[in-house]
């Protein structure tokens, strides 16, 4: 029965996943019905706090787009780009990195992809060089970022080996940036130059590649708004870290009825507190509208990203406790001797659901089951972002057709495209890197 459960957990996935959008989650709904009306599997639960979060993240991003700040943002990292174009194969990934880190969410590099590929262009640099990695880099940005939906996940689980957000951070940032810059070398010296390249030649003498227009800057109350609303987001995000590094911060309360008991609010709790009020305050002082908001692509996504991790750690709980003896004596043996087969497990999930907050919700949980050390889950965490290895990712199939040039390209056996290699280096160097700030950071 277990085969056949797994086979009915796995065909949800990959249905799921080909249909795109929330049908990841809802086609996992059914996986749900037949666990636990037909099998009779105990129904698990969706991470309710971990919900609460992103949906708290998610709100507060969506009013910093409604107030402009997300734009702001994008504009400040195009300037960067158009002053260091000789360097654009390094520049474009930091820029696209720090962006990323600063919003939780790589849907802002879409303003970014157009600009990185002219901005090599007109150096004459062969544009599949920043942009197969800044492609890249947003994704290490997503796993380094205090707010996005895959790190507020992660440490909700980790929470229960007592591991705080900074400690999780202090390994995540620098392992991951430094991750970025081994990439972008990968690549640094890829392909043919732009003067030796047919293609371009052709694409150039037909007049197919034209110039790309800047972004039309912000004025007046417009800019203020997005400036302060930047600011208050930015000032979010540290008191989120600050009450992390200090739990004194986070205020005590008696328990009803409990007489002289008191507990403490949690930092699951905290994390939602602060981005509801930093959304409130964004609405208030700089006139985010709570309907663009509402119809934002910040809050589309979102909205998408929690169905889905609602239906898979829903199914993937009810499969899990309905084996659980099972599955912790089967792998924990394997897992013991060959931890990287955990690392192996998360990359192939992720590069099945396109989704680094979906694998986190499925299969941390299973780490946490087995007794996996802190340092080994927040190791391979970086794994848990191989959405690359499938070229069908919204982000490299934007990057492959702003690059005028056609220098990023999908490849005829699928997986030999241009996102592959600096991917690959990527991910390994930061899980490598990881290991070793792990062994020597207190967790």
């Amino acid at each position: 029965m277990l085969w056949l459960e797994l086979l009915i957990l796995l065909a949800c996935i990959l249905i799921g996943a080909r249909l795109g959008g929330i049908a990841l989650g809802t086609v996992a709904g059914i996986g749900l019905v037949i666990f636990v009306f037909a099998f009779g599997l105990p129904p698990g639960g969706p991470p309710e706090v971990v919900i609460g979060m992103i949906i708290a993240v998610i709100t507060a991003l969506a009013t910093l787009q409604a107030a402009g700040g997300l734009d702001y943002l994008v504009i400040l990292a195009e300037r960067i780009m158009r002053r260091n174009p000789q360097y654009i194969t390094f520049v474009a990934p930091i820029v696209t990195y720090v962006l990323i880190f600063a919003s939780g969410t790589t849907h802002v590099i879409y303003a970014l992809l157009p600009v990185i590929a002219e901005v090599a262009r007109k150096a004459g640099i062969r544009p599949e060089r920043p942009l197969s990695i800044s492609v890249i880099a947003g994704f290490q940005g997503v796993v380094a970022s205090p707010i996005s939906a895959a790190t507020v996940a992660m440490i909700g689980f980790l929470g229960e080996k007592d591991v705080s957000l900074p400690q999780l951070l202090a390994i995540t940032i620098p392992s991951t940036f430094i991750a970025v810059l081994i990439g972008a070398l990968s690549v640094a010296w890829r392909g043919k130059k732009l003067s030796e390249d047919a293609e371009y030649q052709k694409r150039l003498a037909s007049g197919a590649v034209k110039p790309v227009e800047a972004l039309a800057p912000l004025q007046g109350r417009a800019l203020l708004n997005a400036r302060g609303s930047t600011l208050l987001f930015l000032l979010g995000i540290l008191f989120v870290v600050l009450i992390g590094m200090f739990p004194n911060l986070r205020p005590a309360y008696e328990v009803a009825g409990g007489g002289m008991e008191t507990d403490q609010v949690s930092m699951g709790m905290a994390i939602m507190i602060v981005m509801i009020a930093i959304a409130g305050l964004t609405m208030i002082l700089f006139k985010a509208s709570p309907e663009t908001a509402v119809k934002g692509t910040i809050m589309r996504s979102g909205v998408t990203a929690i169905i889905c991790i609602i239906g898979v750690s829903w199914l993937g709980s009810s499969f899990f406790e309905g084996n659980r003896s099972t599955i912790v004596d089967g792998i924990s043996n394997v897992i013991k001797g060959y931890p990287w087969a955990f690392a192996a497990g998360l990359f192939l999930l992720s590069a099945l659901l396109f989704s680094a907050a979906a694998t986190v919700a499925i299969l941390v949980p299973v780490g946490v089951a087995l007794q996996m050390s802190s340092a080994q889950l927040i190791a391979f965490y970086p794994a848990a972002n191989a959405v690359f290895f499938l070229p069908t990712y919204g982000t490299l199939l934007a990057a492959v057709s702003f690059d005028q040039t056609g220098t990023t390209k999908i490849g005829k056996a699928l997986l030999n495209h241009s996102f592959m290699l600096p991917g690959l280096v990527t991910m390994v160097s930061a899980i490598v890197i990881a290991l070793v700030l792990s062994s020597i950071l207190p967790l």
